[in-house]
């Protein structure tokens, strides 16, 4: 089984973590802001991800519009734009190469 890593920490945990003081412990402030910092980020994470689902969401239901659209177009259309497509390949080949064609 694969493993999956999850979010341990939400912003609440982070912003009420408690450390505990030590002889020569760390400077409070500097770990408050350091937080503070990881905090911000963490907003800044989960307003992406949010951002990125709906991107997602709408591609694929654009993705969806399409095929939906794709198959229900009718057979004789697409023969009749192929027929168009050669007949203006076959004009601009004469425009272009003129009567060297015939040779």
């Amino acid at each position: 089984m694969a493993d999956q890593k999850t979010i341990r920490l939400t912003k609440n945990d982070i912003l009420h973590k408690e450390f505990k003081s030590g002889f020569h412990g760390y400077q409070q402030d500097e770990v408050d802001q350091f937080l503070d910092i990881v905090i911000n980020d963490y907003d800044v994470f989960n307003a992406e991800i949010l951002r990125l689902r709906e991107e997602n969401k709408r591609l694929k239901n654009e993705l969806m519009s399409g095929e939906n659209q794709r198959t229900a177009a009718p057979v004789e259309n697409q023969g009749l734009t192929n027929y168009d497509v050669l007949k203006r390949l076959s004009n601009l080949e004469k425009h272009v190469f003129g009567s060297r064609l015939g040779e």
